[in-house]
């Protein structure tokens, strides 16, 4: 399968660059596999499609201010974006300029509070970093750290906690799980008071979410790995959802990785772990756990929407992409929302 073939026309001004000012109010578009049609909604019509004994799984991972600026020993200025916790105070990191920061740099941020030291080069560019400092990382972080937005968001963002889907809990991500960004504390309540469960995983957002497919096929294309755990109570909810014949929605494509990384092949059914995944979802795949799935409209040529088609096919994808665009919805992270039922 050719890359260029999950291309779509997107006129620049459909980038959403800020979130809209009520979280739920974004526009939902419908997708009914079943009889192939669209329908085009408000996020928190999101309710009328859920039925009761759903399953709603979501991941409640939280993004971490992993956008640091600092200066090397020379003054020469660089970036870090962290991605993933090694052990300890090692983290993996990109690094701008990257053909400056060999083994053994240092780089000093925030006036000395923080100290990074480069242990390693990794495998695709990548940095082995290791951090120095006194107090508390996550406090220092929250002090000097920005928003890791992505590169298609050109304005500064004036409230940190709407790249923070309201339910996030564990720090760890580089990026927010933006299918959960619709939700509203008062729209999850009504969804469970209509009977939906609701059930979390944890899945910290690395770098796949920021490289490109490079590759002419998709089938050369190698994932990036990340870092996920999913608990007994949770896993609970979903295996007896499976075992009734209840659905098992997915809020997120992170979400629908974590539970297709550990679905039984022939029941479904899921198991508490912590481990890694590097799940690549394409036409073709076969889905063992998840019924639906919420999720936002993504990038031309990136492998979630290689994810969407594969759950709703490929060609009824691209009809939904182009009306999107036709009825102007918005695009990407701060953007609308869909629902493949």
């Amino acid at each position: 399968m050719k890359v260029t073939e999950f291309d779509y026309e997107l006129p620049e001004e459909l980038i959403a660059q800020t979130p809209i000012k009520k979280r739920d109010e974004s526009r939902l578009m419908v997708l009914n596999r079943k009889e192939q049609t669209i329908e085009h909604k408000i996020f928190k019509d999101i309710i009328d499609y859920l039925k009761p004994g759903d399953v709603l799984v979501r991941n409640n991972t939280k993004v971490i201010p992993a956008r640091l600026y600092g200066r090397k020993e020379t003054g020469a200025k660089v970036e870090f974006l962290l991605l993933n916790n090694i052990e300890g105070d090692i983290w993996e990191s990109i690094v701008r300029p990257g053909n400056k920061l060999h083994v053994g740099a240092k780089v000093i941020f925030g006036d000395g509070i923080l100290e990074a030291k480069i242990l390693e080069v990794m495998p695709g560019g990548t940095r082995k970093v290791e951090f120095k400092y006194d107090g508390i990382f996550n406090e220092i972080l929250d002090k000097i750290g920005l928003m890791p937005l992505p590169p298609y968001i050109h304005e500064s963002l004036k409230e940190k906690d709407r790249y923070q889907t309201v339910y996030a809990k564990y720090n760890g991500s580089a990026a927010a799980p933006t299918a959960g960004l619709h939700f509203t504390p008062e729209l999850l309540e009504k969804i469970q008071e209509k009977g939906v469960e609701i059930a979390n995983v944890t899945l910290h957002v690395g770098i796949g979410t920021f490289r490109p497919v490079k590759e002419d096929t998709v089938e050369a294309h190698k994932m990036h790995s990340e870092h996920f755990y999913i608990k007994q109570e949770d896993v609970d909810k979903i295996n007896k959802a499976k075992k009734e014949g209840r659905r098992v929605i997915a809020v997120g494509t992170t979400s629908c990785r974590v539970l297709e990384s550990i679905a039984d092949e022939n029941t479904g059914m899921v198991k508490p772990i912590e481990d890694d995944t590097e799940i690549f979802i394409y036409p073709g795949y076969k889905f063992k756990c998840i019924d639906g799935l919420i999720t936002n409209f993504h990038l031309p040529q990136s492998t979630l929407l290689m994810l969407v088609s594969a759950l709703a096919g490929k060609e009824f994808i691209m009809k939904a992409y182009k009306e999107a665009v036709k009825e102007k919805y918005r695009f990407f992270s701060f953007g609308d929302a869909m629902f493949i039922e």
